[in-house]
């Protein structure tokens, strides 16, 4: 299918269209809609809900509302622009023979596998597919035409077809959204950046995993030495079809 856009009464497709800029940190970015994604990090029940894995295992949950809310916001902003909204869902098998053994350091290090041997009741619930907490959020349902990319790592590239998804499409531009913006947001933005994509955050469309300090840390790493910072509302203002705002 090709997408397209109307420039100056023109309908041009997507990957001919001029460049547009978006406001950031520490300098504007200019990007094609063609070239750029919107990605939305494991907006999951484990994450951002009450009785889910975070919660259960002792973080903050509690103000996860807005920024449900604002990626909400920049879903909707991305499908009416055209731009590809990719859905990552971390997780593990209900075994757990993904999450690998005591030979694997993520087994010494997933907060998730660490609350089930402490709480073995909670066994086979935290991050199993197929599971209340695997699942995306009531509100964040993909729509037709979104992408959902399975992850067993805190990058989404690690062992997934997220690279080949993107290099398929053209994509050189990824706008990061989701939780947590220190662990798997981060994550995958440094591997990106590995990789030679450019990776921008909405901060407002973000939460940390921890303290306060550790959003504002992870933002600080992503602009000075990774990627950029941006907002919602900058997104959704640079991408609105051409002759309206948002």
């Amino acid at each position: 299918m090709s997408l397209s856009a109307t420039v100056a009464g023109v309908d041009l497709p997507l990957d001919q269209q001029p460049a547009r800029e978006l406001p950031a940190r520490p300098e504007a970015l200019r990007m094609k809609l063609g070239e750029t994604a919107l990605v939305v990090v494991d907006m999951q029940n484990a994450y951002a809900s009450l009785g889910g894995y975070l919660d259960l295992a002792g973080f903050d949950v509690s103000s996860t509302g807005p920024v449900i809310a604002n990626i909400k916001k920049a879903c909707a902003a991305a499908r009416a622009a055209g731009i590809p909204v990719i859905f990552f869902q971390n997780g593990w098998d209900p075994a757990y023979v993904e999450a690998g053994g005591p030979g694997s350091p993520n087994w010494h290090k997933s907060n998730a596998l660490k609350t089930m041997r402490k709480h073995p009741e909670l066994e086979g619930q935290l991050l199993a597919k197929g599971g209340w907490d695997y699942q995306l959020v009531d509100e964040l349902t993909p729509q037709p035409g979104d992408i959902v990319v399975p992850k067993i790592r805190y990058s989404g590239f690690f062992n997934s077809s997220f690279d080949s998804v993107l290099r398929s499409r053209g994509i050189r531009n990824l706008v990061f959204t989701g939780i947590a913006t220190n662990v798997c947001v981060e994550s995958t933005l440094r591997d990106g950046f590995h990789l030679e994509y450019f990776g921008v955050v909405l901060a407002d469309a973000t939460h940390q995993a921890g303290p306060e300090f550790a959003q504002q840390a992870a933002l600080f790493n992503i602009e000075t030495f990774f990627g950029w910072v941006s907002s919602v509302d900058d997104f959704c203002t640079t991408f609105a079809p051409v002759g309206h705002t948002s």
